[in-house]
């Protein structure tokens, strides 16, 4: 009998002797002896509700009757009443000390359940100091359990200062049904969601649901030919929406158990889906794929040989040619012995949210996020905290552009159904860089004909790319933009002048969507651009450090078109004497000209020449217009 309390409680295979106590269940009053029985049978056939009202009947027939609140404590323990459990526990514990003492452990559970700490820490530190488990396997439960429980004292006393309520949100009837919902991925703009739905319990198919007019439409769907009878699963849809990679398995184009496949959005729906190929895919387990937001790389957990065990999260890049290059594993900063699952990358290219068993945390899968530093080096990872991260499984977490609104699968209390799609505020202190974005055409500035082009995003002080994407053939872009930055904003094509913009975010908290149409110049005699991002102090002319960005872009212009000749000329605006500004401006073109000849371009190629207030290009009556007047330009002389 107490073998059957045991396998309730989560003693699974652990044989309990028993000792010498004052309860005796031999004295249990007969009646009460057979509802516990009844209870027993509805407990292995898997229906605890039932359980739990035939103990409870127990109780009341025998109030005395030790094991039947010890598994009715089980009972709501395995239904995730976690309070009701540790009140059934607490009412046992008095009855006798010796007897429940290994229930220490099934209670401490339960306590750290309801995010009790502390409490959790005290019960399974008398039990181990009082009466070690003398199962192996019980005893390093138990102490698997002591140090995840110091972790979230740790946690909690190091994070006392921050105030944040934990209240995710059902999305409702028109996403979730009496089906289970999960794997949620949204577009960049908010406006369509993609997530999975496991229909009759078996068939996993993507559905859509798009916000309008201030609500989700009810979900259908995808269009095209991405779902099969076959089961796909565990998608993310590209920010820009015109990309679907995915998990598929056990399929006749597959490589393993499970591949990774890509979808592409067309006129008519989605296309038939892809197999990413033997670089991507191996004889192992490939899943849970995530593209960064310019779509140059592709995040995914697999279970190839040479990892550092269990699953890891590998990273492939795109290549020139198109395909996806050998997948990298991610490293002992991120990978363990355990198993590290479900990456996501926000739209800030810069923060990796990702699940991991090993890393220290509440237990089971917490989730963890990296933030991507200078060089590329990622930071160690960081819990999420409770109540994010639970003792239970956290599975895959899904952040809006805002890097407030999450999105994540739950089986809570009022779901529809199975899992259901969840939205909540994420804590301030571990949100991405909020993210708007740019979006536009590039087109040849003659013809006005879309121009296929490379699109970039660099951080100006960090000097680091942030994004790079290529438009489509039309010319088309969307780039992401994290707020917080100042950045050069560069648009190249063989055979024309590169644009350059700067994008200054680093004090601005911009809501709106940044709209550029990009007109690119052929590279002939006359042809002129503005350098934007070519920085001085006032009244100065040595070159600030964040001006390297651009000036490197020219030197790259000068070896790709070897025989092109150049004028780099110089602007002020009105405020000042006329003749200050003259010098002024001459000797801050003379210093990009120095700048590029110690960057070894032929200085008989280059020319510098300073313009002062002579040439404005907007009115000096308004900061701005000043602002825009105080320009570095470059002028071909030469082709």
């Amino acid at each position: 009998m107490k073998n059957i309390i045991c396998l309730i409680t989560l003693f699974l295979g652990t044989i309990v002797s028993l000792r010498a106590q004052s309860y005796d269940p031999s004295r249990v009053d007969k009646k009460a002896f057979g509802f516990y029985n009844q209870a027993m049978e509805k407990a292995q056939e898997g229906r605890m509700d039932e359980a739990a009202q035939f103990l409870i009947k127990a109780i009341e027939a025998d109030p005395s009757y030790l094991d039947a609140y010890l598994s009715l404590a089980g009972v709501y323990g395995q239904q995730k009443n976690y309070k009701a459990s540790t009140e059934y526990y607490e009412k046992a514990f008095p009855m006798d000390a010796d007897y429940t003492m290994e229930y220490k452990l099934p209670y401490s559970i339960n306590l750290a359940g309801q995010g009790e700490f502390e409490k959790a820490l005290a019960a399974i530190n008398e039990l181990l100091e009082k009466d070690p488990p003398k199962n192996s396997n019980t005893l390093k439960a138990a102490q698997y359990r002591k140090r995840c429980y110091e972790f979230a004292v740790d946690y909690a006393r190091k994070n006392a200062d921050k105030k944040y309520e934990f209240a995710p949100r059902n999305m409702g009837e028109a996403v979730n049904t009496a089906e289970s919902e999960y794997f949620p991925s949204l577009t960049i703009d908010g406006t369509e969601l993609i997530f999975t739905r496991r229909l009759n319990g078996t068939n996993e198919d993507f559905f859509t649901s798009t916000w309008q007019n201030d609500q989700w439409s009810a979900s259908k769907p995808l269009a095209g030919n991405v779902n099969t009878p076959q089961n796909e699963a565990a998608q993310n849809i590209s920010q820009d929406g015109q990309w679907l990679v995915f998990t598929g398995c056990y399929r006749p184009d597959g490589f393993g158990s499970c591949d990774l496949y890509i979808s592409y959005k067309q006129d008519n729906g989605w296309s038939e889906p892809i197999n990413l190929g033997g670089w991507i895919n191996t004889d192992q387990w490939e899943s849970q794929p995530c593209l960064s937001p310019d779509k140059r790389e592709l995040y995914f957990a697999s279970r190839r040989p040479g990892g550092f065990g269990g699953s890891d999260i590998y990273v492939s890049r795109l290549q020139p040619n198109g395909k996806w290059g050998e997948p990298e594993n991610m490293g002992e900063g991120v990978n363990t012995i355990g198993d590290e699952q479900s990456p996501f990358m926000h739209a800030d290219n810069q923060t990796l949210y990702f699940t991991s068993n090993h890393w220290p945390g509440y237990g089971d899968d917490d989730l963890f996020y990296i933030r991507k530093g200078p060089g590329g080096k990622w930071s160690q990872p960081i819990n999420l905290g409770y109540p994010i991260n639970t003792i239970s499984r956290e599975g895959t977490l899904f952040i809006a552009a805002d890097g407030k609104t999450a999105y994540y699968a739950s089986d809570r209390h009022d779901s529809k159904g199975g899992m259901d799609i969840y939205s909540f505020e994420l804590r301030e202190d571990v949100r991405p860089y909020k993210t708007t974005w740019v979006k536009g055409k590039v087109f040849d500035k003659k013809t006005s004909e879309g121009l296929p082009s490379s699109v970039e995003l660099i951080d100006i002080m960090g000097k680091q790319i942030i994004s790079k994407v290529q438009t489509d053939e039309s010319g088309n872009y969307m780039i992401t933009l994290p707020v917080g930055k100042d950045y050069a904003f560069n648009v190249n094509r063989k055979g024309y002048l590169f644009y350059s913009e700067n994008i200054s975010l680093l004090n601005n908290t911009v809501d709106s969507v940044f709209e550029k149409n990009i007109p690119l110049q052929p590279i002939e005699a006359n042809a002129s651009i503005v350098l934007h991002n070519i920085f001085f102090d006032v009244n100065k002319w040595d070159l600030k450090p964040e001006s390297q960005t651009e000036l490197d872009k020219v030197v790259q212009l000068m070896n790709d078109n070897p025989s092109m000749k150049i004028q780099i000329t110089g602007h002020t605006d009105n405020v000042g004497k006329p003749a200050e500004n003259l010098t002024l401006s001459n000797n801050r073109a003379k210093a990009v000209v120095e700048y590029l000849v110690g960057k070894g371009i032929n200085p008989g190629r280059l020319s510098a020449k300073g313009f002062g207030e002579t040439k404005p290009v907007a009115g000096n009556d308004t900061e701005e217009g000043r602002a825009r007047n105080r320009r570095t330009e470059l002028k071909v002389t030469g082709i």
